[in-house]
């Protein structure tokens, strides 16, 4: 029983985790890359749908970024999108392709960018701490209902706060390197 619950906790963090990778790769570190853009949502007949579901983007130079539509129709929507997000970038399109400039970042955006990563990775730990408080009152229920005793609660509690210190860890450790990433010039 205890040991269900830890699964579920470890399962619910780990997806935490994955998500919390994911929301850095959209943050912006002075190089292109394809997943800068790839999750942004264009409105594309009348529905959001991520960039990477209507075209291909890929990285030809270091601070360049292409993007090629499969419907050319869809310039202009991804345009805008790109406009409307806070990426900070302007698009330039010859009907066929949009270009994106990746300009340098600048010091100031640099310690912005960094606050950024701070933000998300506190909002991380709350997530995980959210799934440790649902685990927590699980087991007190399990106590409560008499199906395990208190030593039993006590123990799992223990391993709890273990699964739940590693996964902050990690996500720590993710948030330092996007940030050293965004500092490097």
């Amino acid at each position: 029983m205890i040991n269900d619950a830890l699964k579920e906790a470890e399962t619910r963090m780990e997806k935490a985790v994955e998500s919390f990778r994911e929301d850095l790769l959209g943050i912006r570190t002075g190089r292109a890359s394809p997943s800068l853009v790839e999750r942004l949502r264009v409105e594309y007949y009348g529905a959001l749908t991520p960039l990477n579901q209507i075209a291909a983007v890929s990285a030809p130079e270091p601070r360049l970024l292409v993007i090629r539509p499969w419907d050319p129709s869809a310039l202009g929507a991804i345009e805008k999108a790109i406009m409307k997000s806070e990426l900070g970038l302007t698009p330039n399109s010859d009907g066929v392709v949009i270009r994106l400039p990746i300009p340098r970042l600048t010091e100031e955006r640099r310690r912005d960018l960094t606050k950024v990563v701070a933000k998300r990775t506190e909002e991380g730990h709350v997530a995980v701490r959210n799934i440790r408080r649902d685990v927590q009152e699980d087991l007190r229920d399990f106590e409560k209902e008499k199906l395990i005793t208190e030593d039993e609660l006590r123990v799992g509690r223990e391993k709890l706060q273990e699964v739940h210190d590693r996964f902050v860890k990690q996500m720590d450790e993710l948030g330092k390197v996007k940030q050293q990433e965004i500092m490097e010039v």
